[in-house]
């Protein structure tokens, strides 16, 4: 199991992407912090467009001390996760991303926002050209039904991972959006031109 994880995610970052994001991020950033607004101009995401809330979900993951901002260690500790880290290592940082409030739980409208963002960042980034197969609510429907162990309409972070890990269908439901690593090199081939 181990092994096929491990070339699940074979695209790593390299020691020169991490030392260009480096010299971008001190030249974006002199004062060494990251602000959301920094955050999506540092990958080239519009404010307002359709990447937009997904950008916001990654930067509150990736801002682990709940500052609003980012520092150097903690943009290389989630790129380190984004691109090395083992599968429930991603599914806890898939799930805070997921957790927009922070409560420790997903509720319905988290999961359908963060649902309609993937298919939304699915649509301009077109690595998916096909339809999705359910309507948006008829996803987060399955997906409550299926990792709400207890019924209480919200998911915690064990059901996530639970959930996760014993239905292949949820757990490439939860890759669209654990998997940043193709969403951070795609920004940053995006944002290199500038």
């Amino acid at each position: 199991m181990g092994q096929s994880q491990q070339t699940e995610n074979s695209e790593e970052i390299d020691v020169k992407a991490l030392q260009d994001m480096y010299k971008r991020f001190v030249m974006e950033c002199p004062s060494g912090l990251l602000f959301l607004h920094e955050f999506k101009r540092f990958f080239g995401v519009d404010p307002t467009g359709e990447v937009s809330d997904y950008a916001e979900n990654m930067f509150r993951a990736f801002d682990k001390n709940g500052d609003n901002t980012i520092d150097f260690l903690e943009f290389v500790a989630a790129l380190n996760l984004v691109f090395r880290g083992d599968l429930e290592h991603k599914l806890r940082w898939s799930f805070k991303v997921y957790d927009k409030d922070g409560n420790g739980y997903v509720e319905k409208d988290e999961l359908r926002s963060i649902i309609d963002s993937i298919y939304r960042l699915k649509r301009v980034s077109k690595t998916d050209t096909s339809e999705p197969q359910f309507t948006l609510d008829e996803v987060v429907d399955r997906i409550l039904q299926a990792v709400d162990s207890d019924g209480d309409g919200k998911i915690n972070m064990e059901e996530f991972i639970k959930g996760a890990q014993q239905d292949p269908w949820l757990l490439s439901m939860f890759k669209l959006d654990m998997n940043p690593a193709g969403w951070v090199l795609e920004q940053r081939r995006r944002s290199a031109h500038f």
